[in-house]
């Protein structure tokens, strides 16, 4: 990173995945919470854009110190402006989401290890299967499986380290970080000069793969055979602790 210092000091936004990227082991460290609010204070625009449910979300955006989130793979966006929340939803995913959900359940039927996650309940777009948050891992051929017969049903589907996340439109991380950002003036091509990614899983493929300034922390290592496009850079901690690893290279370079 610092061999690339000058690139680094031209980024004004962080786009950050959260499970095992911000937290750890289930939790957010101490440290993850020290960053992002260094990294706010030094101008830097946090948004992290994930597949977390909408009830995640809005604890995010009242709680933490980042400028919107960005959940359900573009599904729900949520942030303030004049003083209030906004929130933003996905008609067609919302509308499909009962559907895809009926169909799901009969699915897991042939699954016995697998549930719906614990917070679908707080989800207005997607469908999420646990598939190591609160049951037993899955294994990396029940997940392909999975992948593939909501793939074949015509739904779109990404693994994180705890869910496959499921839903019907069209968007996803990526598009909706672009929509973000034109809100703002930044355009797809000025994008990767302004932009930085850090992530952890397979579903941060093409984020890694968009914006040249990526970070992946440690546990990404096993991910990394499956990537078109690996992140630039390896932090040496995993999750959170990984992410304060790098906020702090990075600030030492701004500052």
């Amino acid at each position: 990173m610092h061999q690339h210092a000058e690139r680094w000091r031209d980024v004004q936004w962080l786009f950050t995945d959260v499970d095992d990227t911000l937290t750890w082991q289930g939790a957010l460290p101490w440290q993850t919470l020290k960053a992002l609010t260094e990294l706010r204070d030094a101008g830097i625009r946090v948004v992290p854009v994930t597949g977390a449910c909408a009830g995640w979300c809005d604890h995010i955006i009242n709680a933490w110190p980042v400028d919107a989130v960005i959940g359900e793979n573009g599904g729900v966006v949520m942030w303030h402006e004049d003083g209030r929340r906004q929130t933003k939803i996905s008609y067609t995913a919302q509308q499909a989401q009962p559907g895809l959900r009926d169909w799901i359940d009969h699915l897991l039927e042939q699954y016995p290890n697998r549930t719906l996650s614990a917070d679908q309940a707080y989800r207005h777009c997607e469908v999420a299967i646990d598939i190591g948050q609160h049951t037993q891992r899955a294994p990396q051929f029940e997940v392909d499986a999975l992948l593939e017969a909501l793939h074949a049903y015509g739904a779109k589907a990404t693994a994180s380290s705890i869910h496959i996340n499921a839903w019907l439109g069209t968007h996803n991380k990526q598009q909706a970080t672009l929509d973000w950002l034109l809100r703002y003036g930044v355009t797809e091509k000025a994008a990767p000069q302004q932009v930085a990614f850090i992530g952890d899983s397979r579903n941060d493929n093409d984020m890694f793969a968009y914006f040249p300034l990526s970070v992946g922390v440690a546990n990404i290592a096993p991910h990394l055979a499956a990537l078109d496009t690996p992140p630039t850079w390896i932090t040496e901690a995993p999750g959170g602790l990984g992410f304060a690893e790098f906020a702090s290279c990075w600030l030492s370079l701004v500052r």
